[in-house]
């Protein structure tokens, strides 16, 4: 039986009388995730398991609020987290260009670095003032004079054995000289060239022993000298420990049980003294216009990770997750056009800032980035990052860079994405499966209970608390739940899109605050609401104009055969209306069976055709006792000329065939939308409420006779929430929706004449529509009898060959233009 639906059914109304508060200002803010008890379990496991591989994926469509639900979830548990230790990458002495890592208590990385910086200011104050006292000079000078009293000795000695064999020792600017001599002087070189065989050998003779002496006596001047350099550093040292023992001793004191802290201040203690010379002169400035370089940067401490003002285990949430945000990068100087790096030049990514506690990621947009995904999978599977350069990793460049020393991981990562790319990873990547064992899922509607109610009125304080908006009065909160409940097509639900929803009560408090309002009120809901159709409308405008003015043809009066006004709800941008859109039908006697105009023309959707091959088993259903049927029937979306999908329109096509079959006009003053299966039964469709609004908005340009309406299925009675104006003019009578729950219903509704059923003997009431169908059956069955029997409707065509073999769809479709 046919239902008509009444004003109250047609949108669920709050009273704001209901609602226990005055405005959102009697209400705490919210504290937890509203509405998606499913995902806050799944989170709470995944994130309280320890193991290896049980990282999260937050599975929920945008707008639903789930980056900032599960930011708010993390940091409350985050809060009873121990503060994860710091890290710090020092000099390597043995090997420079593989830094160290240090790992310090919380905070300590700081300290240890100004610590530092104070030890190397000390040093560079004390030392350079005990070199330059009194005693260490003349203790220096006392081994300098003793060498040189030595090396004179020796080349006295050289000199002595030289005259001995003829031959005078001379310095000249390269070094030492032996020359022959008579008298004292130099021979002169015609003397030389006047001497024998005989003499000159016996001459050459003597100066090889006096070069051999030479020799040796050079390799005993290099002894004393580096024995000098040797007594310098001693006394160096001695008079240079006691100061940095001194300056190290309250940090060896600090660190006593931090081993590998202790092992790194060993290290640079042994090797400020064998550089004591470093702190003796200010930085090395290899030419005027070049920046100094300072010798002691080597001691210095990069506080990579610091966790000094931290409050629990760090929470990140990386919005622009590139592999260098999130590996680290190795950042380098420009000098002379010539680009260096060292370990002071190491810059921390997120995964190492949220080490030991949570790093949040969009998962879209990690998979966007160059190299980003895999960086972050080896760091998970190997539980250590490494601080590397792409170019380098992947074999772009292959200039020499740093190596640091990894650092060890343990953390949590969540992963926040769409249902469709998780399907994606989980199908087509072995190593998402392994990694991200936990999914938390995200639904886009709640129960509406009075706990998600308070709930949701708690989000608005937050929001208004948040951006310093102005208090929702009670019945501004009654409207954005009603809202709610038509975003979530169900008047048992609420939407969970609060990204909409807050921008809603945003403009709402723009309009309040131009009116010098001190609260938000229903008017001012109802207005930013109105306002946003509008700002989205112009499109939807268009297509009703061309309608209104006749150019698109919808008949919203009278009757005809084979023509039914079914509504089609299109999405432009934002906005979602429906339009009505002529479905008509012609027949014959003929083999061809029921010919689907969109889908011969390529403009019919899978869906969509899918419904309209369920028409044919509903007629073999329905009129077994006339089969074979012979029939041709054509079946056409008056001009559309765009993609159609979707089931929505097979009870309007339905309802067509059956009146062309029969003869009875159809009704077009209703609209029909609404899916049949193949026993005629209707079912629920998407998108009911700008179905109904689409043809009201219709009517009323084209000429309201009162007696309009649209036909729906009776499953879509708890999806109404219509405009306030379509639920005024069913009250008033002047607009109807009528609900079905069987084809038989609507013919009568629409065909105005009974729909009938077989009696004992299996026959249909002659007057009926079944009955008329079945006569006018037989009739095609007597023309064409003789010839073979044909299908109802055509066979699928194969798929065409660019057509995507794709897996399963992981949850629904929605209906396209179709529906």
């Amino acid at each position: 039986m046919v239902t008509v639906v009444r004003g109250e059914d047609a949108r669920r109304k709050i009273d704001p009388k209901d609602l226990p508060y005055e405005d959102t200002s009697d209400v705490a803010p919210l504290e937890g995730i509203i509405g998606q008890e499913r995902a806050a379990e799944a989170l709470a496991l995944g994130l309280e398991i320890r193991a290896e591989g049980f990282h999260v994926f937050v599975a929920g469509f945008p707008g639903t609020g789930r980056t900032t639900a599960v930011r708010n979830f993390v940091e409350r548990l985050a809060r009873s987290r121990p503060v994860p230790r710091d890290w710090c990458y020092v000099y390597n002495f043995r090997d420079p260009q593989r830094p160290k890592a240090l790992s310090l208590p919380p905070g300590e990385g700081r300290r240890l670095a100004h610590r530092l910086e104070d030890v190397v200011a000390f040093l560079r104050r004390e030392l350079p003032r005990a070199f330059e006292g009194e005693e260490f000079q003349n203790r220096q000078k006392e081994i300098v004079s003793r060498f040189e009293d030595e090396r004179r000795r020796l080349l006295e000695g050289l000199n002595r054995r030289a005259l001995m064999q003829g031959f005078l020792v001379q310095i000249g600017p390269d070094g030492l000289y032996i020359v022959p001599h008579r008298g004292g002087e130099p021979l002169p070189e015609a003397e030389l060239n006047a001497m024998g065989e005989e003499e000159r050998n016996e001459l050459f003779a003597r100066r090889r022993k006096v070069e051999e002496d030479l020799a040796q006596t050079f390799r005993e001047i290099q002894q004393r000298e580096r024995e000098m350099r040797e007594a310098l550093r001693s006394l160096e040292r001695t008079v240079g420990e006691h100061i940095v023992q001194s300056a190290f001793a309250e940090l060896f004191e600090v660190y006593a049980e931090e081993k590998e802290v202790l092992r790194y201040l060993e290290e640079v203690r042994e090797d400020v003294l064998e550089h004591l010379p470093l702190f003796l002169k200010g930085p090395e400035r290899p030419l005027p216009f070049l920046p100094a370089e300072d010798p002691l940067r080597r001691y210095a401490v990069n506080v990579f990770v610091d966790h000094s003002e931290t409050d629990g285990a760090p929470v990140v949430v990386e919005r622009n997750p590139t592999f260098p945000n999130l590996i680290g990068r190795i950042e380098r100087e420009a000098v002379l056009g010539i680009l260096r790096t060292d370990f002071t030049l190491l810059r921390a990514g997120s995964l190492h800032r949220a080490n030991g506690g949570y790093l949040i990621l969009p998962a879209a947009d990690l998979l966007r980035a160059p190299f980003a995904w895999d960086g972050l999978k080896r760091a998970l599977r190997e539980r250590s990052v490494v601080v590397e350069d792409v170019g380098e990793t992947y074999g772009i460049v292959t200039s020499r860079s740093l190596a640091p020393e990894p650092i060890p991981l343990d953390l949590k990562v969540i992963l926040v994405g769409d249902p469709f790319l998780y399907f994606l990873l989980y199908h087509y990547d072995p190593d998402f499966r392994e990694l991200f064992k936990v999914k938390a899922e995200f639904g886009t509607t709640m129960p509406y209970t009075e706990a998600n109610v308070r709930n949701f009125v708690a989000f608005l304080r937050t929001l208004v608390d948040k951006e310093n908006l102005l208090h929702l009065e009670a019945s501004a909160v009654a409207a954005v739940l009603e809202y709610a409940m038509r975003l979530a097509e169900d008047r048992e639900k609420l939407s969970t899109r609060f990204a909409d929803l807050a921008d809603v009560v945003r403009e709402a408090h723009a309009y309040a605050a131009r009116e010098g309002a001190e609260r938000i009120f229903r008017e001012h809901v109802v207005r930013a609401l109105e306002a946003r159709v509008y700002r989205s409308a112009l499109v939807r405008d268009l297509i009703y104009e061309l309608i209104a003015t006749g150019t698109l043809r919808v008949a919203v009066s009278g009757a005809e055969v084979g023509v039914v006004n079914g509504i089609a709800v299109s999405t432009v941008g934002d906005l979602t209306f429906g339009r009505p859109q002529r479905i008509s039908v012609s027949v014959s006697a003929g083999r061809e069976g029921i010919l689907d105009i969109e889908r011969e023309a390529r403009l019919g959707g899978r869906i969509h055709t899918k419904g309209v091959l369920i028409l044919g088993g509903y007629l073999r259903a329905t009129y077994e006792r006339e089969a074979p049927l012979s029939l041709a029937a054509q079946i056409v979306f008056e001009q559309s000329y765009d993609p159609i999908d979707g089931d929505s329109a097979s009870l309007a096509e339905l309802v067509a065939l059956l009146s062309a079959l029969s003869g009875i006009p159809v009704r077009q003053d209703l609209a029909v939308t609404g899916s049949v299966d193949q026993k005629g039964n209707v079912q629920a469709v998407g998108g009911v409420n700008e179905k109904i609004e689409g043809f009201y908005d219709i009517t009323r340009a084209l000429g309201w006779t009162k007696t309009q309406g649209v036909v729906i299925p009776r499953a879509n009675l708890r999806n109404l929430m219509l405009r306030e104006d379509v639920v005024r003019a069913i009250e008033a009578g002047e607009f109807s929706v009528y609900a079905v729950g069987h084809v038989d219903e609507a013919l009568e509704l629409l065909l105005g004449v009974s729909a009938g059923a077989r009696d004992e003997e299996g026959e249909f009431p002659p007057d009926s529509v079944h009955g008329r169908v079945s006569a006018t059956l037989k009739r095609f069955q007597a023309m064409l009898r003789g010839t073979p029997p044909v299908a109802t409707v055509r066979p699928p065509e194969a798929p065409q060959e660019s057509e995507a073999k794709l897996p399963p769809e992981p949850f629904p479709r929605g209906e396209g233009s179709g529906s």
